[in-house]
């Protein structure tokens, strides 16, 4: 009904209308300004660009290693071979001949052997294990590393337990083990029990060498 019509028929019966003094028509908020947008920040590395540019950046330093007198007589060095993250890291003492002539550790009768444990238990160098040496550098005529030859090398094994974050460790033979636990204990005695390694307490054990 057309407001003028119902305010007259309402005077006609009787009935008083009564308005609100200085009533006004609801206003609708003002909206909200729209927000200004922070400036874009450059997005954060990718973790596995970062994992492959450290692992790049490690495998250059070995090649390239002067730390200990061994590169005046090696090949090459040798960094490791196998997936990049990884539960079971695998550790020997040094490259021999083959491993200095072809750059990747246990490729002779003993690597052979190697891989037939690890299959027993169904690991492999190409899928789910990674295999280094404490020395990245053969010493001439297989002999036992010397103390500052390890203490040289060990950093670089540091580096890549720390990228590879590994479940378990297992050193194979006398050196690996001996300098890897800092002890002169005999592997007889080493075996049979869990130790633990570096500063995240990775599980580590030993067992006697493939040779």
């Amino acid at each position: 009904m057309h407001s003028e019509r119902r305010r007259d028929y309402l005077e006609a019966i009787g009935i008083e209308l009564w308005v609100a003094r200085g009533a006004q028509a609801p206003t609708a908020a003002p909206a909200p300004a729209a927000p200004v947008p922070a400036p874009e920040a450059a997005p954060p590395a990718e973790p596995d660009a970062v994992a492959a540019a450290s692992w790049e950046q490690l495998r250059s330093e070995v090649l390239h290693c002067t730390r200990c007198p061994l590169h005046l007589t090696r090949t090459q060095g040798v960094v490791g071979v196998g997936p990049k993250r990884t539960d079971w890291l695998v550790i020997g003492e040094a490259p021999g001949a083959e491993e200095d002539r072809r750059g990747e550790p246990f490729v002779g009768a003993a690597g052979q052997l190697l891989d037939a444990m690890l299959r027993a238990i169904g690991l492999d160098r190409t899928r789910n294990v990674y295999i280094a040496n404490v020395l990245k550098s053969r010493p001439p005529g297989n002999r036992d590393p010397k103390p500052e030859e390890v203490a040289a090398c060990l950093p670089y094994l540091v580096r890549q337990i720390a990228l590879l974050q590994p479940r378990i460790m297992l050193a194979v033979g006398r050196i690996a083990a001996q300098n890897l636990l800092g002890t002169d204990t005999p592997l007889g005695r080493l075996r049979g029990r869990v130790h633990y390694f570096g500063e995240l307490n990775t599980p580590l054990v030993v067992t006697y060498h493939p040779a």
